[in-house]
């Protein structure tokens, strides 16, 4: 859990073993360091099956692959994160992005270790994209294929076809993507959707391969790149966000017992006339203010998917309504990394309610100590 809010980290050199209980969750989440920008490298995908003897709500595929979206940085993050600290300026940006560890064959440096996804033509694979990258929204697109979506964070939706993914740094989204174009070589790519004007991010593109096994190994074509929409295409980030519904008629939480009522923004206090410009680099606007004038009543309450990660853009909001059914104490944060740097985190404390799944037991005997 996150250090310091839920535990204790664990120590260099030392070991703890998670012990949890999944209820109503299955699909694909994933799992990752939660101590600085640790996060950066230590991470990976946690997959929830159905149980014995059930199945899929889909024709079951041929094969499953994660794909892990990440950030890469020259440099060591913490030190990135360090030096932004120190100065109040915006971390520096990543220096590529990475599909399973790699970043692909369009960066120099890694031309021969791009990522490659074997399948035999006729065959669906169900693809687990994770977006594990710290501070970046990615797109996600396979070049001539189109992909059906039908689970987002450990939740089943309701299928819809597209041509492109939109993952906010934390979300999981499950596709199934039939062989069913001619053998050969396609490159999935990921790039940065970015909204927010004057805001410096990593403009670069990384790829895998997806392979057909029949395709010809000797004189291949040219790989061919998917179309990805441009970094601020908000209309198609809103159209695919607006296509998530749920398979089925979703029991919304209509009593209300608590309304909480919170605004996100960034302090803008001027540096100090003492300071050198070194010393004192903090971003000049601000973002995410909830605006209350807002029309509520358009709200769908008949199928909303359920999500643990809600994805609102700059100067944008969200109405959200949970269940205090957990107990423990949860960190609600931007899952924008450089965010939390910045404040922009609060915890819920949920006290015990009835039954087992619902007390805390114990600390564990190996539970680290600060």
């Amino acid at each position: 859990g996150p250090e310091f809010v839920t535990q204790c980290p664990i120590r260099p050199g030392g070991s703890y073993t998670y012990r949890f209980t999944i209820q109503g969750q299955e699909g694909t989440l994933w799992w990752h360091a939660h101590s600085s920008w640790l996060r950066a490298t230590v991470y990976g995908a946690l997959i929830i099956r159905p149980r014995l003897g059930e199945s899929y709500p889909f024709p079951k595929p041929n094969l499953e692959t994660p794909i892990v979206l990440g950030e890469w940085w020259d440099a060591n993050p913490i030190d990135v994160v360090r030096e932004a600290t120190r100065t109040g300026a915006a971390p520096n940006v990543s220096d590529a992005c990475t599909i399973n560890a790699q970043p692909g064959d369009l960066y120099k440096c890694s031309s021969k270790d791009t990522t490659s996804i074997p399948i035999d033509a006729g065959e669906t694979n169900l693809l687990r994209v994770i977006n594990a990258a710290l501070n970046q929204p990615l797109f996600f697109s396979v070049a001539n294929h189109t992909l059906t979506v039908v689970g987002a964070d450990a939740t089943y939706i309701k299928p819809f076809t597209t041509s492109v993914l939109m993952l906010g740094a934390g979300q999981t989204t499950d596709v199934l993507i039939k062989a069913d174009q001619r053998p050969a070589r396609y490159y999935m790519a990921a790039r940065a959707y970015q909204s927010a004007q004057n805001v410096p991010f990593d403009s670069t593109t990384t790829t895998a391969i997806l392979e057909y096994k029949s395709s010809k190994k000797g004189n291949a074509p040219k790989l061919i790149m998917p179309s990805l929409p441009a970094y601020n295409d908000t209309n198609t980030v809103t159209a695919f966000s607006r296509s998530f519904r749920s398979p089925q008629k979703v029991q919304v939480p209509t009593e209300i017992d608590e309304s909480l009522f919170f605004t996100v923004g960034l302090g803008l206090n001027n540096c100090p006339p003492n300071f050198r410009r070194s010393r004192c680099q903090g971003p000049n606007e601000g973002f995410g203010n909830f605006n209350p004038k807002r029309d509520t009543s358009k709200f769908n309450l008949v199928d909303p998917p359920l999500r643990n990660m809600v994805a609102v853009p700059a100067n944008g909001w969200a109405v959200i309504r949970f269940v205090a059914d957990n107990p423990g104490v949860w960190l609600m944060h931007c899952h924008l990394d450089v965010h939390i740097t910045w404040g922009l985190a609060m915890a819920f404390l949920v006290e015990n309610g009835v039954g087992e799944l619902q007390s805390l037991p114990a600390p564990p005997s190996d539970l680290p100590l600060c």
